[in-house]
C-alpha cells in the first residue's frame, strides 16, 4: 500500500495519461471505423479497394511496428507532432480496422429490403448507409465494439516505450526508487482494471438502451 500512497500523484498522472490516450484514440478509431465500413460496402470499386487495403494492412501489422512507423516515419515527411498525438494516431488507426470489420458484420445482418426500400424512396447511397443501415448495424455489434475498445485501452501500454505518459510507464521511476516491483505492478493492474471496467459498464448501458433484443 505504501508504494501507492507515497506516489499517488505519479500513479494519478499515469492513469490520466492512459485515460486520455484511450478516449482520443477511441474517438479516432470509431470515426475511421465507420468511414472504412462505408468504403467496404460502397458501390464504387476504388473506395472498396481502399477500405479493403486499409483493413488488410492494419489488421496484419503488429501494433509496435505501427508505432515505429508513425513515430519514426512521419517526421521524415516533415510531420512533427507531440509524441502523445503520434500514439493516438497509431492506436486509433490500428483499432479502426477492427471496428470496421465489426460494423461490416453488423451491416450483413441488416435485411437487404431495408436498403431497397430506401432507394425506392429516392435516397442516395450515403443517405441510405448513414440513416438506415449503419445505425442498425451499430446496434447489433455494440458488445463487439466495446470489447475492441477495451483492447485499445490495454494496447495503450505500448505508448510508454515512446516517451508518452501512461500508466505502465509508472513502474520505471518507482523501480529506480527501490519500491517492490510486485506491488508496483499490482496497483498498475488496478488502474487498468478501473479503465476497462468503466468502458465495459458504458457499453453495457449502451447495449441495454440501444442493442438488438436477442
Amino acid at each position: 500500500m505504501n508504494v501507492l500512497l507515497d506516489n499517488l500523484s505519479l500513479y494519478g498522472e499515469g492513469l490520466l495519461g492512459t485515460v486520455e490516450l484511450t478516449v482520443y484514440a477511441s474517438l479516432l478509431a470509431l470515426a475511421l471505423g465507420f468511414l472504412m465500413a462505408a468504403f467496404r460496402v460502397a458501390p464504387v470499386g476504388s473506395l472498396r479497394g481502399f477500405g479493403t487495403a486499409w483493413v488488410t494492412v492494419l489488421r496484419n501489422t503488429p501494433l509496435t511496428l505501427l508505432f515505429f512507423a508513425v513515430v519514426l516515419g512521419l517526421p521524415r515527411f516533415g510531420v512533427v507532432l507531440p509524441f502523445q498525438l503520434f500514439a493516438v494516431l497509431a492506436l486509433g488507426c490500428y483499432t479502426s480496422a477492427f471496428i470496421c470489420e465489426a460494423l461490416r458484420s453488423g451491416i450483413n445482418t441488416v435485411p437487404v429490403g431495408q436498403g431497397e426500400a430506401a432507394r425506392s424512396l429516392g435516397m442516395t447511397f450515403p443517405q441510405t448507409l448513414g440513416e438506415i443501415v449503419l445505425p442498425q448495424a451499430f446496434r447489433s455489434v455494440i458488445p463487439t465494439i466495446g470489447s475492441t475498445l477495451i483492447a485499445l485501452a490495454k494496447n495503450s501500454a505500448i505508448a510508454g516505450a515512446f516517451s508518452v505518459t501512461e500508466l505502465l510507464g509508472v513502474y520505471k521511476p518507482l523501480n529506480e526508487l527501490g519500491y517492490s516491483i510486485v506491488w508496483t505492478f499490482v496497483w498498475i493492474a488496478v488502474g487498468y482494471l478501473i479503465v476497462t471496467l468503466t468502458i465495459s459498464a458504458l457499453f453495457t448501458l449502451l447495449e441495454k438502451r440501444f442493442g438488438v433484443a436477442r
